[in-house]
């Protein structure tokens, strides 16, 4: 089958590390599937795979791709989830110590076959395109999980959304999910994206450092600024909630012990999200149909023109999604 792929890890130029040609079929284990991906999308998760990052070495050949959505051997529509548990976990599989995503321990989806357990092939909605659904399964689902799962969101309250340095691809749909919602949502963004936050619909769009009117219900976080949850608890109404997602720099310091006096003071809540089950990808696809919004896909390319959307996402300046197709 036809596979993008890295046969070794290159720290220093992820590029370097990019093949696409042929590879075997997957192994397909009792209890999985095999998925034909008609349309896969980039995320920095594939960068990190190229450059060796949270993958061990002896399991390169890596084939790269966290998100898809395709069809099943019988042609029915699926979208890829790609938290994975670990063999015999019950429960939520984002809390399993073993849990991997996929190209980090088992093949990714940027192939003609992707190998997953049956419960990670979730059901497409026909109201959603094969594109439309490859960009949900990461920022899309860490997102709704931010928002209606950790946070607890409903409708009417107000919540901030922190993008001190650039609105990514998981503050964009937080955005969209906390409108589609019916929350009033405030965002922080630098003001060369302020256009960028209104036409996601954000209420009120202010520069880092400004007073922001409180109080709100929910702040999030995504990782683009390392503590800049810190600066908006003032905002935030006793008992609300900080929710974090993405990753952070180990060797910056953590907030001050006023800060954490302030949590424990107002009874905070401090909460740490990441990606979601296959049970929150489904009820995302169908708040999805539901309410109407979409991700918004920036630049569509053929699987084999992979390095050009890489080249694209390592420049920083794509204001979406990159969708790859078959």
């Amino acid at each position: 089958m036809f596979a993008v792929y890295a046969p070794k890890p290159d720290p220093a130029d992820p590029l370097a590390a990019l093949k696409a040609g042929e590879r075997d079929d997957p192994l397909v284990p009792e209890g999985w599937v095999a998925v034909a991906p008609r349309a896969v999308s980039l995320n920095m998760h594939d960068i990190n795979t190229l450059r060796g990052i949270h993958v061990d070495p002896a399991r390169y050949p890596m084939t790269l791709g966290c998100d898809g959505a395709g069809v099943l051997a019988d042609g029915t529509p699926v979208v890829i989830h790609s938290n994975v548990a670990g063999a015999g976990w019950v429960g939520p599989e984002q809390l399993d110590p073993a849990r991997t995503v996929l190209s980090e321990y088992h093949q990714g989806t940027f192939a003609d076959l992707v190998a997953v357990p049956r419960r990670n092939a979730v059901p497409m909605p026909e109201a959603l395109t094969f594109e439309e659904a490859a960009c949900l399964p990461t920022a899309w689902l860490t997102a709704y999980r931010m928002v209606f799962v950790s946070a607890g969101v409903v409708p009417g309250q107000r919540v901030l959304v922190d993008c001190t340095q650039r609105i990514g691809s998981i503050p964009t749909a937080v955005v969209q999910l906390a409108v589609a919602a019916g929350c009033t949502v405030l965002v922080v963004a630098p003001e060369r994206q302020h256009a960028r936050a209104a036409e996601l619909g954000a209420h009120r769009v202010t520069r880092p450092g400004e007073p922001v009117a409180g109080p709100v219900d929910a702040v999030f976080d995504a990782g683009t600024d390392q503590y800049g949850w810190v600066r908006h608890l003032g905002a935030l109404r006793a008992g609300g909630a900080v929710v974090c997602a993405g990753g952070r720099d180990e060797s910056v310091d953590g907030p001050p012990r006023a800060v954490l006096n302030e949590i424990v003071r107002r009874e905070l809540r401090l909460c740490g999200s990441t990606m979601g089950t296959a049970d929150d990808l489904a009820a995302l696809l169908a708040f999805l149909v539901h309410t109407g919004p979409r991700p918004r896909i920036a630049m569509r390319l053929p699987l084999k023109q992979v390095a050009t959307g890489i080249e694209a996402m390592l420049s920083g300046g794509v204001p979406g999604k990159i969708v790859l197709t078959r």
